[in-house]
């Protein structure tokens, strides 16, 4: 099934009715909800402008404004003194957000692999020269499987040394990978 832009026109028109995806897909035949669904956001119609709309509640002004029997007023003045309101609360602290890259854009720098130790990186870039150089048919449970290069090059290889017990990788690639919970926790901050 294909997008043509008659089936586009439909959707759109049929989205702004207030159909559901559900409907909809139902109507065009050949595609599923979630098809619909993908449609509606690609095309950017998140936003229902027409079909049936949820009535506005009633402000609370006019609620308030309303008329009291002077009998309850009258019973409410001989009581205790009222309360005075609660203090609004203060507005929750924003939530930090993870960037969200569009499909097919480069992911921005990750800060994990600027914050490794000089001295570690000293450590990995002098057993890499003492690599294996194996490629992933060769790897097996006692070897290290730290990818080296590019995977989309020639280059591309495996560390291939032995492991450290009960990790993938050998002793320097397991001291870049397994960093101690504190430092991940510092870095959050």
């Amino acid at each position: 099934m294909s997008w043509t832009d008659e089936r586009v026109e439909l959707l759109k028109k049929m989205w702004g009715e207030g159909q559901s995806a559900s409907q909809i897909a139902k109507e065009l035949g050949g595609v599923t909800r979630n098809a619909v669904i993908g449609k509606v956001h690609r095309l950017g119609l998140s936003n229902r402008t027409q079909g049936t709309a949820v009535p506005p509640a009633a402000p609370a002004k006019e609620k308030a404004e309303a008329p009291k029997p002077a009998a309850k007023e009258k019973v409410l003045e001989d009581a205790a003194p009222a309360e005075a309101a609660p203090e609004p609360r203060p507005d929750p602290a924003p939530i930090a957000r993870k960037q969200i890259v569009p499909a097919g854009q480069p992911l921005p720098p990750q800060p994990s692999a600027n914050e490794i130790s000089p001295e570690a990186l000293a450590s990995v870039r002098e057993i890499e020269k003492k690599a294996k150089k194996i490629s992933l048919m060769e790897l097996t449970e006692r070897t290290c499987k730290w990818p080296i290069g590019d995977p989309a090059t020639d280059d591309f290889y495996f560390c291939g040394l032995p492991v450290k017990q009960g990790k993938p990788y050998c002793e320097a690639h397991v001291g870049v990978a397994f960093q101690p919970m504190s430092s991940r926790r510092d870095r959050r901050r």
